[in-house]
């Protein structure tokens, strides 16, 4: 959520910024609506005051022995017309909110300027592309079973068997020994969030879509960004405990609205899949060195697993709706002879904390924190990698150095199709 008292004295500004992105701020509505506020508000503000000075004079007489029954209906009408203006107030009030919740974040000045994706700019290119494999996934093993997951829940699920779901817990279980040797404290979380945590971090009211929803107003959450930000939801940090890092292995669940006819295939792009997620709470003055630290973390993971891939920096006009600034982190899929996401590094400012009221003291005076997030990794697609880049065109894939302690094993015999 942006800061009002920031649109109002400069949104001019504001609204250039946020046409980089694409979003065109509705400059009168605002107008129109904060002058409500501030009408109603001065009545309110007044209607106090007439109060407070009856009640004054109330007191005086009563303590002097006079009559107070012409005070008493003075303070019953005032009453009665502050009721009524205060209940007009939280109406402008709900009004504005809802506004301001439609608003993205403002880009931050070192984003490059860009219309979507394609206007992307790659940063790095990191190990040598060596895979001659163009067999996906799929056609590798067998024990990547979709259509048993069809069977049980539809499309767009999967179900592992054998070694390829001991790869998997292997890859989740480094990952997050990775996580906390680089300062992270993990946590379990719940599964599901309310309307409070996903209106935190800002998937709610706006993508509810892409949500799946249970019948008692709760969530099945998109990312552990979700609980793990909302730890400190409503909470005064100290400051000398900034940042803070945390980290947790969660099962993400998305509906995916919009993206279907989409990667359909394998396990690219499912309603549910595994992730690890990176989540700092830091100082406004650091955080975009935050940002780095985070996203050399998850950049870790995969020179560790020695799989080729790029870091991409995302222009104004593909940056998610709460981020300022974001880093994608792509691994090269041989099968389709591209890198593909496998994970998103975001510095959101104090977008996600204004939302969910996370601040902190610094010198005497309230400040909000900045939130940073990234996954770390998707599990998914880091094991599609691992599959496609590793496997030797035969019977075997290898399983890289990192990984043998938690495997058991330096290769995966494969039950091919």
């Amino acid at each position: 959520m942006l800061d009002t008292k920031l649109l109002r004295e400069d949104f001019n500004n504001i609204k250039t910024a946020l046409l980089k992105r694409g979003f065109d701020i509705d400059q009168k509505k605002f107008e129109s609506i904060d002058a409500t506020r501030k009408s109603i508000q001065v009545e309110v503000e007044n209607l106090q005051s007439e109060r407070n000075s009856i009640s004054a004079e109330f007191g005086q007489k009563k303590k002097s022995g006079e009559s107070t029954d012409d005070l008493k209906i003075k303070v019953d009408e005032v009453n009665l017309s502050l009721g009524n203006k205060e209940e007009d107030l939280n109406k402008v009030l709900k009004e504005l909110n809802d506004f301001l919740m439609d608003i993205p974040n403002i880009p931050d000045e070192s984003v490059p300027i860009g219309k979507d994706e394609t206007e992307n700019v790659v940063i790095k290119k990191y190990g040598e592309i060596t895979a001659t494999n163009k067999l996906d996934h799929l056609e590798i093993t067998s024990d990547i079973d979709t259509e048993l997951a069809t069977k049980l829940a539809g499309a767009r699920f999967s179900v592992l068997r054998g070694d390829v779901a001991k790869l998997q817990r292997a890859l989740i279980t480094f990952m997050l020994d990775n996580a906390i040797k680089n300062g992270y404290q993990e946590y379990y979380v719940p599964f599901m969030a309310n309307v409070d945590s996903l209106t935190g971090t800002g998937q709610l009211p706006k993508f509810e879509d892409d949500l799946f929803k249970s019948s008692d107003k709760l969530f099945l959450i998109p990312t552990a960004e979700v609980p793990l930000t909302n730890l400190f939801r409503d909470e005064f940090l100290d400051e000398k405990d900034l940042p803070i890092k945390v980290t947790s292995h969660t099962p993400c669940f998305r509906s995916e609205a919009g993206s279907y006819g989409k990667d359909t295939r394998g396990l690219i792009r499912q309603h549910q899949f595994e992730k690890i997620e990176l989540v700092q709470i830091t100082n406004p003055s650091n955080s975009m060195q935050c940002l780095d630290n985070l996203l050399s973390n998850a950049c870790e993971i995969l020179d560790l697993l020695e799989l080729p891939y790029q870091v991409i920096e995302l222009c104004s006009g593909d940056l998610g709706f709460s981020s300022c600034k974001t880093y994608d982190i792509e691994v090269w899929m041989p099968s389709q002879d591209k890198y593909r996401e496998i994970s998103s590094c975001s510095n959101f400012s104090d977008f996600q904390a204004r939302r969910a009221n996370i601040k902190f003291k610094s010198n005497g005076k309230n400040q909000f924190a900045h939130t940073i997030n990234g996954s770390g990794l998707a599990v998914g697609r880091c094991l599609i990698a691992l599959i496609e880049n590793n496997f030797d065109g035969k019977d075997s894939i290898k399983i890289p150095n990192c990984l043998q302690e938690y495997f058991g094993s330096s290769s995966l015999k494969v039950r091919s199709n």
